[in-house]
């Protein structure tokens, strides 16, 4: 069955969820959401698990006709969504209606939006994961992004409520140029003294136009190996940062390779992945060195902020009553006591 009718894929639309994890040993890539943040936000505020799957959105939006009455949410990027031509606001979750026609336009701000919707994408889990890996086929919408005419079937949550909204002291602002936090190593040994100060160069590194899901190629000073870059191949990571012999970094992303051959000086931590995750070639980054002790405390702030958004999304839905009779007064006895009690009727 088919309610959702998909009347222009976007440029890339696909399922994603938290990811294919436990399966790196025998070579199956993690993919997953790029941006960690928006993606269970948009959860949140359709009252999904925050690990249900959605829509991700890269760079130009779909166009999607509702044939079925659902309740949906839309965070990350800027795309200038709209319902029937009329723009609706994002980090906000509201009801569309059978007929319906939703449309996301270019990013403005950031690179990549998430859909959500009050109930489950109906797609065959593949290794417990719905993620789409377009690079082998795997998993999401027969293993590929969406196309026109395409047709997907939601399992509808009628209990989902409207109304449930982001407070805007949360909502992330997207820029061309950010710090992003690192770890060092896990060969930062291989690396020259002067190597890791370039990597350190406060002009930074460019992000190439040869980015994709799998990495970010990246474009500044080189940086200097002590001897050469290879290595035998270890275990690779959302965020490892790769140096190979042209001396050019190279971040890992979701659909990275289970292994990698090259030396990595560094790992971005996990609470800047979403803010990188919003970046495009051209825009620029700046690393800055922390200890694992930092990350630690980093990573269980960012947890325990969306811990609070949580909770405070659960509180602002609104209670829609759809006819309220009139006022009127009542006799009622109770153990033997009358009462004079107000009374109305609530539809």
């Amino acid at each position: 069955m088919t309610n959702i009718k998909v009347l222009k894929g976007g440029f890339f639309t696909t399922i994603q969820d938290i990811g294919r994890w436990g399966y790196q040993n025998i070579g199956m890539p993690v993919a997953g959401v790029m941006d960690n943040f928006s993606y269970r936000v948009a959860n949140y505020l359709v009252g999904n698990s925050e690990r249900e799957a959605v829509l991700e959105v890269t760079f130009l939006g779909p166009k999607l006709k509702f044939l079925e009455d659902m309740v949906i949410a839309i965070t990350g990027a800027g795309m200038n969504p709209k319902v029937n031509d009329t723009e609706i606001s994002m980090w906000k979750s509201f009801k569309v209606s059978k007929g319906d026609v939703l449309s996301l336009g270019a990013a403005t701000t950031g690179i990549r939006s998430y859909i959500a919707f009050g109930g489950k994408i109906d797609v065959e889990p593949v290794n417990s994961s719905k993620s789409t890996y377009a690079k082998s086929g795997i998993g999401g919408f027969k293993g590929r992004r969406l196309l026109d005419n395409d047709g997907l079937n939601i399992k509808v949550f009628n209990n989902r409520s409207p109304d449930r909204y982001l407070d805007k002291k949360y909502i992330p602002e997207y820029s061309k140029k950010n710090i992003i936090r690192v770890i060092l190593g896990p060969q930062d040994d291989y690396f020259t003294e002067e190597g890791l100060n370039s990597f350190f160069n406060p002009k930074g590194y460019k992000i190439t136009n040869q980015s994709d899901r799998m990495g970010y190629r990246l474009e500044g000073e080189i940086i200097e190996h002590k001897e050469k870059a290879d290595i035998i191949s270890d275990g690779t990571v959302f965020g490892s940062i790769q140096v190979p012999a042209n001396k050019q970094p190279i971040i890992l992303m979701a659909d990275r390779q289970t292994t990698g051959g090259y030396t990595k000086i560094a790992t971005v931590i996990s609470s800047d992945l979403p803010k990188l995750a919003q970046m495009s070639s051209g825009d620029e980054i700046i690393f800055k060195k922390v200890s694992v002790k930092e990350s630690h405390k980093i990573y269980r702030e960012f947890e325990h902020k969306l811990s609070i958004i949580k909770d405070e999304i659960s509180k602002t839905q609104k209670i829609r009553y759809h006819k309220i009779g009139p006022l009127r007064k009542m006799k009622i006895t109770i153990n033997g006591i009358n009462y004079i009690v107000d009374v109305q009727e609530v539809k």
